[in-house]
């Protein structure tokens, strides 16, 4: 599934937010105290330079529950899978955790930096004041309001020309208090200087299997 699939290109105008809000909006708290079954996410990773990364990384996550108010992220590919970890689901959905630390350990990979380094620069961006756009979005035959933040990471770092095509590097949210589990799209996308993906790694919230 494509990121843009699920997106109606609605380009409003952007509103900035202080920091603080930018956060709570991103790491929105409580955002699975109405969530009743499981979520599906289709993870799709490009590298351009190392393609075998890139697929098998690609696959479905999925979100489920386990006792004393745990979630549970798992990977699926085919008939493989692997456990992520358990997370409270008290306190949010944890896809926006997997989200940004498998960016951080691609971007490590295959640019080569200091994962640390490349975690700050990433967190530093997270706390930063952004603009925020109002779009639309698609989920369940419906269309739906929902908020589009987007952050460029390496944009002023010293180091960006050392980083390649990482350097571009942007992470776009789009969330939404009207699907399950806020999060609609999650993509984090780095392209050449002829327009071409030579990172994305993106998730989107499939629709609901209808019983």
């Amino acid at each position: 599934m494509k990121f843009f699939s699920y997106v109606s290109c609605l380009a409003l105008l952007a509103t900035p937010l202080p920091a603080e809000e930018i956060y709570d909006l991103i790491f929105k708290q409580g955002t699975l105290s109405d969530v009743t079954t499981g979520l599906t996410y289709d993870r799709e990773t490009i590298v351009a330079s190392n393609p075998d990364y890139g697929d098998r990384h690609s696959g479905d996550i999925t979100l489920g529950f386990a006792p004393d108010d745990m979630a549970v992220l798992q990977f699926n590919k085919g008939e493989q899978y692997r456990n992520l970890g358990q997370f409270p689901a008290t306190v949010g959905n944890p896809i926006i955790m997997y989200f940004v630390e498998t960016v951080l350990r691609d971007v490590a990979h295959e640019a080569g930096g200091s994962p640390f380094y490349i975690r700050n620069r990433i967190k530093e961006a997270l706390i930063t004041p952004a603009p925020i756009s109002d779009t639309t979005v698609a989920y369940q035959g419906d269309e739906f309001p929902a908020k589009r933040i987007s952050f460029l990471p390496f944009e002023a770092d010293p180091n960006r020309e050392r980083m390649g095509v990482y350097g571009d590097l942007e992470m776009t949210f789009i969330m939404s208090e009207h699907v399950p589990g806020w999060y609609v799209t999650l993509a984090a996308v780095a392209t050449d200087e002829a327009g071409t993906p030579g990172y994305s790694n993106v998730l989107n919230l499939l629709p609901e299997v209808q019983q």
